[in-house]
């Protein structure tokens, strides 16, 4: 398949994703008492839906789930000038942020319901530039490397559609309880 394919590809996955949405997408915080009872993948599939609210910082740096499986999230990003450093490129924050976003969703789909995670430990190397373009897409894969009772690891990849490598990242996460946390 060729890069404009791939491209061509990503964008009507993310618009099927975007129309099967019942109430548009969804921006805000998850209410512990209505996700206490579900697992964690089935959280993540009702983000992914629009059933549930996807966090503030999605759609801050422009991303959005558009595949899951257990172990595996997948965000696709959309990096536009809000996001890029003094030199012209995408800031490395943003790497940051749809990496962590992509690690820690794999993780989530693995928890048990009644509970949750947060990052301890966040490395991401950058192995190329990022150049804003319309109608660009880059995909943040993350997949779980082990999960625990309390620890998690996860490891993630940013590639474009012609298959390159722009960063990837490895995360240690906590597990949390959320009858014991506030989280």
């Amino acid at each position: 398949m060729t890069t404009e394919n791939t491209l061509a590809q990503w964008l009507e996955d993310e618009q099927k994703i975007l129309a099967g949405m019942p109430n548009g997408r969804s921006i805000g915080l998850l209410d512990k008492s209505k996700t206490a009872t579900m697992t964690g993948m089935e959280v993540m599939q009702a983000v992914m839906r629009g059933d549930l609210p996807n966090g503030p910082m999605a759609a801050t740096c422009g991303y959005l789930i558009v595949a899951l499986e257990p172990g595996q999230a997948t965000l696709q990003g959309n990096p536009t000038e809000s996001v890029m450093n003094v030199q012209g490129s995408v800031h490395g924050g943003w790497f940051a942020s749809i990496l962590d976003g992509a690690v820690g969703n794999a993780i989530h789909t693995m928890l048990p319901a009644g509970t949750g995670y947060t990052t301890l430990d966040l490395s991401v190397k950058m192995t190329r530039a990022i150049v804003p373009a319309p109608g660009m897409r880059v995909r943040a894969i993350g997949k779980i490397i082990q999960v625990g009772r309390q620890v998690a690891t996860a490891e993630g990849r940013i590639v474009g559609p012609d298959g390159k490598l722009y960063a990837h990242a490895t995360t240690t996460c906590l597990i949390l309880s959320h009858a014991k946390n506030k989280l």
